[in-house]
């Protein structure tokens, strides 16, 4: 910016004017005639922010569509238990494609085998949905950071080129000429960290979801093998009895 305000105070009359038309052609110019100032640069960085609303959609989706009413799901569940009908509490989990009813199912399907044999089943499936629920998230986490660097990487091109402008002129400055690289420098600069931030602010609010969902999940299966080890509980005190 003070190489932008040293040439207007050094620009003649003439130059001024040239500025003042130039400006003037800038305000009629369209959003995607800014854009393509920022040079070869706004190519990865239009890729990034693609990717970027991607993986936001896919993965508020995922999380969306994962959500589930637990209460509800283990009152079912103890109740087709407690009838005895094991195979039809594996149907009422096989009707959600959801990560509960998949970590419940993996339990169920082990009743009669040792509790640790029940709770490794469980503690397994629950790890391989957390996996599904974190996935691609290591992507927006990669934007949040390539993306401002790839934007002030045009700012040094952008005033690389200014320079060599500068110096093929041989000082004889006129702002129209300086304009492609300080267009480049700045263009880049703003739209890589847009994308930075807009990145980050989603990563941080998924993984805050995806966290609490995870915390939900865990409470969950601890419930799901307290259930299973109630009617031992209560066998052992008719025994006592």
């Amino acid at each position: 910016m003070n190489i932008i305000y040293i040439f207007l105070l050094q620009a003649q009359p003439t130059e001024a004017d040239t500025l003042a038309e130039m400006l003037q052609e800038d305000a009629t110019m369209s959003f995607f005639d800014i854009l393509s100032q920022g040079g070869i640069l706004m190519i990865p960085l239009f890729l990034l922010s693609i990717a970027a609303i991607y993986v936001i959609a896919e993965r508020w989706r995922t999380v969306e569509n994962s959500k589930m009413d637990i209460n509800q799901t283990l009152n079912s569940i103890e109740t087709l238990l407690k009838s005895g009908s094991q195979e039809r509490a594996i149907q009422y989990c096989e009707q959600f494609d959801k990560p509960l009813a998949r970590i419940l199912k993996s339990g169920i399907r082990r009743l009669g085998r040792p509790i640790s044999t029940i709770e490794d089943a469980i503690h397994h499936a629950g790890k391989k949905e957390i996996f599904l629920l974190e996935k691609r998230m290591n992507w927006l986490a990669t934007i949040a950071g390539v993306a401002p660097l790839v934007g002030f990487t045009g700012t040094v091109t952008g005033m690389i080129r200014a320079f060599m402008d500068i110096q093929s002129l041989q000082g004889n400055v006129n702002p129209s000429v300086l304009a492609g690289g300080i267009w480049e420098a700045l263009i880049t600069t703003a739209t890589g960290l847009i994308v930075g931030i807009i990145a980050y602010g989603f990563y941080n609010y998924l993984l805050g979801k995806i966290n609490r969902m995870i915390f939900e999940l865990e409470n969950a299966s601890a419930d799901f093998v307290d259930l299973l080890q109630a009617p031992s509980n209560n066998k052992r005190q008719e025994k006592e009895a």
